[in-house]
């Protein structure tokens, strides 16, 4: 270990409860006031020190340079303001990426902060309270790709939002052997029993696997299979910061070295881009990747591991990651620190930033020794994991070897197949599709996705026209072959006999 090994010192989060007719505070102020709370546990000459200030992209609102206003606010100079690209793996790609500075001297602290305000924004407009919130402007710049997360083709069958996309992966794994939807139901419970607990989670109820899975009144189907208590609740109005700076400074500055926390390993990776184009729905070789370079790095088993935080926007993210980590969905240990996003929340692209100031904070009291978050962007797409400790890893971060992460982003991107073909008119083997409800809780229609031929695939729509949509759960569509029809007058495919 040396001076420049980096550190977490300070973490702080918070919860904005809104009652109606009281003004709630925009994401910005959101931002100060977890800053300032994690500043607060620190000398007061870390201010002077942070020279690099990043913020998560927002959501809920838009501001013209949240950075620099922020920077403002708190009476900050850094030098260098980052405002991070779309994503729910930002959080931790910039806390490894902080890392890296810290390790190799091009930086000396690190203030990242996040928040989003969905919640307080709807519920004013509803309510028609005039808000005092600064004027809304497009982001001046942003850091790193604004790529989206979907295909042309793709979004042509609504699969741009995440509720529509992500049950395709549950079908997916709903195939294969061994999957039982009371596994998942009892791993949610347990997830809401986290939440809970926790002071900063958006919803603070329990509930049992059964209240989860099943459809009722308060509880309707989403996409099939995915209840509202499986699905990732983005209103809420919720904020996170942590400080970063480095062994030397720390030292420097009298900061109590019960506060420091190592980020002992760490690693980031894209799946195959497109959806339509990936080898497997169910796997994530990404992730794989990732996590074995994080443990690697940090000189860490997986069993040394003693709590995770795994993105858990839909139980398919879960456990895909649990297949590629090598965990099994009954692990007894913590896989959310928070509750995950279904009832913590899932605040925008901020989410991970709750579980990493969650680790910080566990890490410093002593409840855990070693901790593992899992960050995710788009839909399965790009990936971020860090592992946490008290000591620092085996490898130092100044002798981080990026170019090994860009063998292996080569290696994935080379696994994909040919982009899904628009127009088709033939036989197609099912392999995923999304069952979509409405607010009354009846099925509307189907998206399925399936090969066409070699390495490649086509997506359709199935409609009451051709199945009975409420069988559809039971029909066990993927594996079968089926025939699809092109209709030029709607410029899609649908599917015209099962």
């Amino acid at each position: 270990m040396n001076n420049n090994t980096p550190i977490l010192v300070a973490a702080a989060q918070l919860v904005q409860r809104f009652t109606t007719g009281e003004m709630p505070q925009h994401p910005l102020a959101l931002m100060e006031k977890a800053a300032r709370q994690a500043l607060d546990t620190l000398p007061k000459s870390i201010s002077s020190q942070i020279d690099s200030l990043q913020v998560v992209n927002v959501f809920s609102y838009t501001y013209k340079d949240a950075p620099r206003a922020l920077a403002e606010q708190l009476a900050l100079q850094p030098s260098a303001f980052v405002y991070s690209e779309i994503g729910g793996n930002t959080p931790q790609y910039l806390v490894n990426q902080a890392a890296l500075a810290l390790a190799q001297g091009k930086a000396k602290a690190v203030l990242i902060t996040g928040a989003e305000a969905m919640y307080g924004y709807s519920k004013a407009m509803r309510s028609g309270l005039k808000l005092d919130w600064p004027a809304k402007a497009a982001p001046e710049y942003i850091n790193g790709s604004q790529r989206l997360g979907s295909t042309e083709l793709e979004n042509s069958y609504d699969l741009y939002l995440p509720t529509n996309m992500y049950p395709l992966f549950e079908t997916a794994l709903e195939a294969e052997p061994g999957y039982d939807i009371a596994k998942i139901g009892a791993l949610y419970a347990r997830f809401s029993e986290v939440a809970a607990q926790n002071p900063y989670a958006w919803t603070q109820e329990r509930y049992s696997p059964e209240q989860i899975v099943s459809p009722s009144d308060d509880n309707r189907y989403i996409a099939y299979p995915y209840t509202k208590r499986l699905t990732a609740n983005i209103n809420t109005d919720q904020a996170a910061a942590v400080v970063m700076t480095t062994v030397g400074l720390a030292r420097q500055l009298g900061i109590d070295e019960a506060q420091w926390v190592y980020l002992r390993g760490g690693a980031a990776a894209n799946d195959v881009w497109e959806v339509s184009a990936r080898p497997n729905l169910a796997e994530s070789p990404a992730i794989a990747y990732a996590a074995q370079q994080a443990l690697q790095q940090a000189g860490s088993r997986l069993e040394d591991i003693d709590a995770f935080d795994l993105y858990s926007c839909f139980p398919s993210a879960v456990q895909i990651a649990l297949k590629a980590i090598g965990l099994t969905i009954d692990d007894p240990r913590p896989l959310s620190l928070t509750g995950s996003l279904a009832y913590f929340g899932g605040p925008g692209n901020n989410y991970s930033l709750h579980a990493i100031a969650t680790a910080v904070e566990r890490l410093q009291q002593g409840t855990h020794q070693q901790v593992m978050v899992t960050a995710l962007g788009w839909f399965v797409t790009k990936h971020a994991i860090g592992v946490y400790g008290k000591k620092p890893g085996l490898q130092a971060w100044e002798n981080y070897d990026p170019q090994t992460d860009i063998e292996a982003q080569n290696q994935i991107d080379a696994s994909a197949w040919m982009s899904a073909q628009a127009e088709y008119t033939g036989e197609m083997q099912v392999e995923a599709y999304s069952l979509l409800f409405n607010r009354n809780g009846q099925p509307e229609k189907a998206i399925v996705l399936g090969r066409i031929g070699e390495k490649q695939r086509t997506l359709a729509i199935l409609n009451a026209e051709t199945l009975d949509l409420t069988t559809l759960p039971t029909y066990q569509l993927v594996g079968k072959k089926i025939q699809v029809a092109y209709q030029v007058e709607k410029k899609r495919n649908f599917v015209v006999k099962c």
